[in-house]
């Protein structure tokens, strides 16, 4: 295994054996790309989420290949496996049942293994539910946050929120149809009434977009059904820093390891005042220590 500290530089395309993180249509099969159905056929053995959607996929594509369950449950016990296998020359694919591994799927583990022993795992462009969603939501497509799911635990499931709710980044959620209301009531609580959109069945024959406040959307949701993406607006309203002398405002970004010519910039511009002022104060009170 590598050496922690030591840097690690792959080239990719070495004709070395590889691991290849290989998407799937999330819905609509004329998504799949000609480099999917070519590494498909050129791999020696597939990891899969569930043989049975990976095997109907394959079949659908006349391909047949040997293929073996990994989930997020029995990942961790087929690193040493798949390791093996690549240093015996074979070339390993990874999918899940639809989309991009790793994104909300299984795979990470066997990743982070891999790259870790020295080994190239190329990910192929493709298939992910929530750029599409992101696109077609309305909302300011940059910068943005994936989460993905949040805790099905209410009360985990607020604590994440809160961690997010001053975020001034729109931010995307992934939900299943049966949790969407609760979901939707927790973010309601933390977020406050804020635009979003409710994008499911991404890429299918009943692809939906609702889009309105948060409030709006939960008067429908329990009538929707199917895979979806929750896309939020971020939140818009300036920080109150009233109550905060300027002094405990510079050193809340100082220990965020700013410097302090940006962190008197901030400060200034947040408070509304010449940056002379923050200067001042700063530094008479560092004169008195």
């Amino acid at each position: 295994m590598m050496n922690e500290g030591v840097i690690m530089r792959q080239k990719s395309y070495d004709d070395s054996p590889s691991l290849y993180l290989i998407p799937t249509p999330v819905g609509n099969m004329e998504d799949i790309t000609f480099r999917t159905i070519n590494t498909l056929k050129m791999v020696d053995l597939l990891l899969c989420e569930d043989t049975r959607v990976t095997a109907e996929l394959l079949h659908k594509l006349g391909i047949r290949k040997k293929l073996i369950h990994s989930d997020d449950h029995t990942e961790e016990n087929l690193k040493e496996m798949v390791l093996s296998k690549l240093q015996g020359g074979l070339n390993i694919g990874l999918v899940t049942d639809r989309g991009t591994p790793v994104i909300s799927d299984p795979g990470y583990k066997i990743v982070e293994f891999i790259s870790h022993n020295g080994f190239n795992v190329i990910s192929l462009p493709g298939p992910t539910a929530f750029v599409p969603a992101l696109t077609m939501s309305g909302l300011h497509p940059s910068p943005f946050v994936f989460y993905g799911f949040l805790n099905s635990k209410e009360a985990r499931r607020i604590k994440e929120l809160d961690n997010l709710k001053k975020l001034p980044y729109t931010i995307i959620f992934y939900e299943a149809p049966h949790r969407i209301c609760d979901m939707l009531k927790s973010l309601l609580q933390v977020f406050g009434n804020r635009k979003m959109a409710l994008c499911r069945e991404i890429s299918k024959k009943y692809e939906e977009v609702v889009r309105g406040t948060i409030e709006e959307v939960l008067e429908v949701a329990d009538t929707l059904k199917g895979e979806m993406v929750v896309v939020v607006e971020g939140n818009l309203e300036p920080e109150d820093f009233s109550s905060m002398t300027i002094l405990e405002h510079i050193h809340l970004y100082l220990e965020d390891g700013i410097s302090e010519k940006e962190v008197i910039k901030k400060v200034a511009v947040e408070r509304g005042i010449p940056k002379s002022v923050v200067y001042k104060e700063y530094h008479v009170n560092n004169s008195l220590k």
